[in-house]
């Protein structure tokens, strides 16, 4: 038997942060991972899964010293941020606003593991158990218990980081609201023969927006919202055939490109009825997932990271029962109202603008004009949406 203080399940950008994140702690911690990021090299192409990770979340990437490797890969930061549905209701937001460089970077998934990896890996109290697969979790007296294979590992604290179908809440039977969107979401790398990488935007349809995420060189990742039927049918057809679909459903501002991969997946929002038992705790994904209109996903979970190392590392300080419900309490009173307020804030968005009524449209165009007049107004969502 392994015996641990923590076991995080799921190394993913989440479970990794975490791990880095307490590493000062001095506690034991095995991060328990199915497959280990692949190695980086600069001709591989863009992987669709990409996230806007905010100045806080950089802030957070740096405090762990894993943000200088992401960089050395590939990073693309922005400066603009632009959304509208009819003419003349554009609403731009601008770093510069702020006194800040740029308002995020758009980032490839993997290459934030992959750098959170190879800092775990410099940490003697962190310990990755790779290609791993969980077959049983039990509750015992001090802790739990985990079978992976022939190895047992017991540990005072679970964490779970293991994403939207977590096993770690399933095993502590923490139920979750849940429902799907009446959208699925495609993902669709293009080569742009012209640069636009400091700005991201998104146009607003009946249907679903239709967003660009600037990427390294001159790369994008295109979002297109639809019915799921459409979503279908759009995945079915030839990356020539689809190019041809973009170019006449999306805003005329790309210029010419070619289409490299593209994928689609469900929408689906839950929420955690719970976040922290006695012994357990989950965070990220595995406690709430969010319409993604807004790129916020992983930068809740970061925020989730923050909020939950500084409660541990402090009860560890102070010589408190650091696993116990009445100290992970802190965490969740800090974490699940403002995950709860995103949610909330992303479904008045999506059901805003997904209604076709004329009367509700001239109003949704109104208040978009209104807000790209009102500075003070701009500038607290750019605060919010940077987490400053």
């Amino acid at each position: 038997m392994q015996q641990y203080d923590i076991a995080i399940v799921g190394g993913g950008m989440v479970g990794g942060a975490l791990a880095c994140a307490l590493s000062s702690s001095n506690l034991s911690i095995a991060v328990i991972e199915k497959a280990e990021p692949k190695p980086f090299f600069k001709e591989q192409p863009m992987d669709l899964r990409v996230s806007a990770i905010s100045a806080a979340s950089a802030d957070l990437l740096k405090e762990v010293n894993a943000w200088n490797a992401i960089l050395a890969m590939r990073s693309c930061p922005y400066r603009y941020l632009e959304t509208w549905e009819g003419p003349n209701s554009n609403l731009l937001f601008d770093s510069q606003q702020m006194g800040h460089p740029q308002l995020g970077h758009i980032i490839e998934n993997r290459l934030i593991q992959l750098a959170l990896w190879q800092q775990m890996q410099t940490h003697s109290n962190i310990e990755l158990l790779s290609d791993a697969t969980i077959s049983q979790i039990t509750r015992v007296e001090n802790g739990y218990q985990l079978n992976i294979g022939d190895d047992i590992v017991h540990c005072k604290l679970l964490v779970g980081a293991d994403g939207a179908n977590s096993m770690v809440r399933s095993a502590a039977n923490i139920g979750v609201t849940s429902w799907d969107y009446a959208q699925h979401a495609m993902l669709i790398n293009i080569t742009t023969e012209q640069p636009q990488q400091d700005i991201t935007w998104q146009q607003f349809y009946p249907s679903g927006p239709r967003a660009l995420l600037p990427l390294s060189e001159n790369h994008a990742s295109l979002v297109w919202y639809d019915s799921p039927s459409r979503i279908k049918a759009l995945s079915q057809l030839p990356l020539s055939q689809l190019k041809n679909e973009i170019v006449e459903h999306f805003p005329n501002r790309l210029g010419e490109f070619d289409v490299d991969n593209a994928g689609g997946f469900p929408l689906t929002r839950r929420h955690a009825q719970q976040y922290v038992k006695d012994h357990l705790c989950i965070l990220g994904d595995a406690a709430h997932t969010i319409n993604p209109l807004a790129g916020q996903g992983v930068n809740l979970g970061f925020k989730d990271v923050a909020a939950l190392s500084s409660v541990i590392c402090n009860a560890v300080s102070r010589g408190e029962s650091w696993w116990d419900k009445r100290v992970l309490q802190e965490y969740e009173s800090k974490r699940r109202p403002d995950n709860l307020l995103m949610q909330s804030a992303m479904d008045v968005f999506y059901l805003t603008f997904s209604n076709d009524s004329p009367p509700l449209k001239l109003l949704r165009n109104t208040a978009l004009k209104a807000a790209q007049r009102s500075a003070w107004g701009k500038k607290q969502v750019m605060k919010y949406a940077m987490g400053l």
